[in-house]
């Protein structure tokens, strides 16, 4: 979940029927919460485990997010691991530069549905999710998204060689840019007031009625939704070239500056306390076949969404087929674009039997369709092949079967392509002075 969005979650509401003992706490526009320094101003997001608002800070005349755990123990439990990572983090990070969600304040709340652990994050903007939505699941300029992937690498490089810690769950829905790609939605930059007091009405109640109001709607516009189809589906090839043409967008003027959120599934590298970790598409070799994981994981992670960045598309999009599962089908993709993977990996897993045989070749899927890195990005994304293969050798090693062999965060920092503005600069100052040198020569 994106936890501290400005614009909150694209999926359906949470339902009122978890707003019970043990689940949400119902929160109304205008509620205080801490004592009366957070009132609540507008819903964010939500996850499984809690919603996210907006909230107003009167202490500091601030926004802020402000997330409330679901009140059952095990929620609880899972709220306090997460305080103390995102802690660390703040604590270790003074000057606010590491690229990761700050903590800012955490406290109990107590409601009709229990207890409820409540952190207050700084506020950011929209996730990169949103913004690859935003931008019509079409590629990014190289320039735009090497500015985001400075600051994944910048947080993952702090998370893993500074705090020893994995995040588990790198995704572009847990980025999010430090500022709203419309302003209009950001509290700061909109210059709306803040809500002080409980609007006029706001009685207990509002928060189911909301509910209900939402899913009506939601029925309604997937009703227009399907009719626009049927006219599009009409309207034919041309019709749809020239609505893509109309809704293009420009990233221009968009701050590309991120940092890397949602911690609920952070762990210390040597408290590690769950086997399966990451989300299904973003997942690395060693996760699947349960061969143990360290930091690397990220890194995996963190090359899926670089991917993603450039192209619009996921990486790895596995489906189940007939006869094998969608673990079978990630490994088979992973297959296809990287090459076989080596007898030792694909063998050497708790779960290895489940896909492999003997020879480390895949039991239920014979045929793999070999597409390599660079030929993808030439051939499907029509990328110069200069610039495309400058990026494979950024992307191939990071997306290495050999978890040992990845390069780390600070190695990728590092790297020529992710210096490549630097380096012009560099050219251009070398030739600036050269002609210095001859107009006074």
């Amino acid at each position: 979940m994106s936890c501290s969005s400005s614009s909150g979650s694209d999926e359906d509401d949470e339902g009122f029927d978890a707003y019970r003992k043990g689940g949400y706490h119902a929160v109304r526009i205008g509620d205080q919460f801490s004592g009366g320094r957070y009132i609540a101003q507008r819903k964010l997001g939500w996850g499984q485990f809690s919603t996210v608002w907006l909230a107003y800070d009167t202490r500091t005349s601030s926004y802020v997010a402000l997330k409330i755990q679901k009140s059952a123990q095990q929620f609880a439990q899972a709220a306090l691991h997460e305080i103390e990572l995102l802690q660390a983090a703040a604590d270790g990070d003074p000057a606010n530069t590491k690229c990761v969600v700050r903590l800012i304040d955490d406290f109990k709340h107590a409601g009709p549905n229990g207890q409820h652990f409540c952190m207050v994050l700084e506020f950011l903007g929209d996730s990169l999710l949103r913004l690859i939505r935003y931008n019509h699941y079409k590629g990014m300029e190289l320039n735009k998204v090497r500015e985001i992937c400075k600051c994944i690498l910048t947080g993952l490089d702090y998370l893993h060689r500074e705090l020893r810690m994995i995040h588990s769950d790198l995704k572009p829905e847990n980025i999010l840019l430090c500022s709203s790609i419309d302003p209009a939605k950001d509290p700061v930059r909109s210059g709306v007031t803040p809500i002080l007091e409980k609007p006029e009405g706001n009685q207990n109640g509002t928060a189911t009625l909301n509910l209900i109001e939402k899913k009506l709607k939601r029925r309604a516009k997937r009703a227009v939704a399907k009719i626009s189809e049927r006219r599009v589906s009409m309207v034919g090839a041309m019709g749809e070239e020239e609505a893509s043409s109309k809704s293009e967008r420009s990233l221009d003027g968009i701050d590309m500056r991120c940092k890397v959120v949602d911690f609920g599934n952070a762990c210390w590298a040597d408290k590690q306390f769950a086997e399966e970790i990451q989300t299904r598409q973003y997942r690395a070799p060693e996760v699947i076949l349960k061969s143990g994981y360290s930091f690397s994981v990220d890194m995996w992670s963190f090359g899926c969404t670089a991917f993603e960045l450039v192209t619009g598309d996921m990486l790895f999009a596995p489906k189940e087929g007939n006869g094998y599962g969608e673990d079978e089908d990630h490994l088979a993709l992973m297959m296809e674009l990287l090459g076989k993977m080596p007898r030792k990996i694909a063998i050497g897993g708790a779960r290895s039997k489940d896909y492999f045989d003997r020879h480390g070749d895949l039991k239920r899927i014979r045929r793999l369709k070999y597409w390599p890195l660079d030929r993808l990005l030439i051939d499907k994304y029509k990328i110069p092949e200069a610039e495309a293969k400058e990026l494979a050798e950024f992307l191939s090693p990071i997306l290495e079967f050999a978890p040992e062999k990845r390069p780390t965060a600070q190695q990728c920092l590092e790297h020529p392509w992710m210096n490549v503005s630097t380096q012009k600069n560099n050219a251009d100052n070398v030739e600036s002075q050269m002609n210095n040198l001859q107009i006074k020569g």
